[in-house]
């Protein structure tokens, strides 16, 4: 057992903290064996610790509050999703969050969001449960031991699902919170079990410091070609962010947060958090086969007998999720680290099925998409969703942007003018009709369109602007069929098509009208309608 001593332990936000005892840095196999001995998870049959997050399977955006004062007054973008707190609403969380660690066990992982030495931050993540330990110790940078010698954090994450606020005696909302206080450089988190919190809350840190460094936090996954060329896939759930970018012909850099600095791009973890509902060996082979030992897998059902996972349950939800250190994906960059981009990928998902499967992007269209960051959730997915409902989340991550959506998408367009970065707007969603009655756009069509993107392919062939949308569609693209590259005339019924549309259109033009600050030139690059 690893402690470290009580002075060097709490921070001097938290000094209660010295009232715990720590159990530091352990390694995977001595987490594994704490998490089975204490009965926190099972051990599934391919060697994945799985573990089940109970009354919440996803993120909290609702229990997720800033701190205004000082460093966050002026400069936080606040309303619905950024909500602020009171200090004194803080510190009375975070008393009740001492009083809960007196004398209790806790798991201490000395980790870094951030590649680029330049940039990179030192988080201390405090955690009452072993797996959320060993989740922390997987998806984030691991310290080296001459670096965990004098490890002192910029940042404390503090974990304690078991901690439920008052909401009469602490002024908060709920019993949950995620509660980030940047002056004193402190997260709370309690009553929740999902583990994402904490991924998350490292990523909201870094959206919020490193504009000023001017360096360009992203929503994203990344990886590097056979010549040395860096692409970033922006999506959000569901639009295929982690399954394009994780392509055996590829390297992969990350598949979820980075940042854009001066010397390229660079993952803010050490990990990957993948979905993995009905995932399978044929379609997502580096994801399968990065689910082994050391992997934790989140409501994730195992056959009792077996302790095989069942990936297409989708009981405790659809958000099954598997966390693994990046190296478990064959081909993948350890040092996290690549060239400035050459594409820039804006993946949605259409499930009204009229965007075409590909198009080229000029930099204000790849600007208002960005901000735009729609996608499509289904019928179903939401009690009373009986049609597709269009999402749209700016910047493709809007709950985690502390700042201006304008200030993003400017550091976006600067960029992509700087280096001459190729810009495409994929539909990985539907075809043919809209969900119901047309069908999934084909992963091998998807992939092949996105190979010959990135692979220059897509720079001599002809384009037609969609007049709906005024997106350019290439006219061919090497291995797909020409008559998937247009939906209109993909629909029976050209009509039906055209009314469906329309309506799409008008609900991008109706969500960007929110963003006044953008320039004219960017407002017209949207939908016609």
């Amino acid at each position: 057992m690893a402690t470290a001593p009580a002075e060097t332990f709490a921070p001097a936000s938290f000094p209660e903290l010295a009232a715990a005892t720590p159990i530091s840095n352990l390694s995977t196999a001595p987490l594994v064996e704490r998490i089975l001995a204490r009965g926190e998870a099972r051990l599934s049959a391919r060697g994945a610790v799985t573990a089940s997050t109970g009354e919440f399977t996803g993120r909290t955006p609702t229990n997720k509050f800033i701190v205004k004062n000082a460093p966050t007054a002026a400069t936080v973008a606040w309303g619905k999703i950024n909500q602020p707190i009171s200090p004194e609403v803080f510190e009375k969380v975070r008393r009740r969050v001492a009083a809960y660690v007196k004398g209790r066990e806790v798991f201490v992982q000395d980790c870094f969001g951030g590649a680029d030495p330049a940039y990179r931050l030192r988080v201390r993540v405090v955690t009452e449960l072993a797996w959320h330990s060993l989740f922390a110790h997987q998806l984030f940078l691991r310290p080296l031991a001459a670096e965990l010698a004098d490890f002192a954090p910029d940042f404390t994450i503090v974990a304690m699902p078991g901690c439920r606020a008052v909401p009469a005696e602490d002024g908060t909302a709920t019993g949950t919170y995620i509660l980030v206080d940047f002056e004193r450089r402190l997260v709370l988190i309690g009553g929740t079990y999902y583990a994402g919190e904490i991924k998350k809350s490292v990523f909201g840190i870094l959206n919020f410091l490193l504009p000023a460094r001017d360096v360009f936090p992203m929503h994203c996954s990344a990886n590097v070609g056979p010549e040395g060329d860096t692409a970033l896939f922006f999506g959000l759930s569901g639009t295929g962010k982690t399954t394009l970018s994780a392509d055996s012909h590829r390297r992969l850099i990350g598949d979820d947060e980075h940042g854009w600095g001066a010397h390229g791009v660079f993952n803010f973890e050490g990990g990957c958090y993948a979905k993995c509902i009905r995932l399978s060996e044929a379609g997502e082979p580096q994801i399968w086969n990065a689910i082994r030992f050391g992997t934790v897998l989140e409501n994730v059902t195992l056959d009792d007998a077996t302790r095989i996972p069942n990936f297409d349950d989708e009981s405790k939800t659809e958000n099954t999720r598997a966390a693994y250190p990046v190296e478990f994906i064959d081909n993948a960059i350890p040092e996290g680290r690549g060239p400035h981009p050459q594409n820039v990928v804006l993946l949605t998902a259409d499930a009204f099925g009229v965007l075409p499967p590909i198009s080229r992007l000029q930099v204000p269209q790849a600007m208002y998409h960005f901000l735009s960051g729609y996608t499509a959730k289904l019928a179903g997915t939401e009690a009373g969703v009986r049609e597709p409902k269009a999402t749209f989340s700016t910047c493709f991550g809007e709950p985690f942007l502390p700042l201006s959506p304008m200030t993003y998408a400017r550091m976006l367009g600067e960029r992509v003018t700087r280096h001459n970065v190729r810009c495409w707007l994929v539909n990985t969603g539907w075809t043919g009709g809209a969900y119901g009655v047309g069908k999934r756009m084909a992963l091998a069509h998807t992939r092949a369109m996105v190979r010959a993107a990135l692979a220059g392919e897509l720079d001599s062939v002809t384009y037609t602007t969609d007049p709906i949308f005024n997106l350019s569609v290439p006219t061919a693209v090497p291995g797909v069929p020409a008559e998937a590259l247009h939906p209109r005339t993909a629909w029976k019924d050209t009509a039906a098509y055209e009314a469906k549309a329309r309506e799409l259109a008008g609900l991008f033009q109706k969500n960007f009208e929110r963003f006044t600050d953008a320039s004219a030139e960017i407002k017209a690059a949207g939908p016609r309608g």
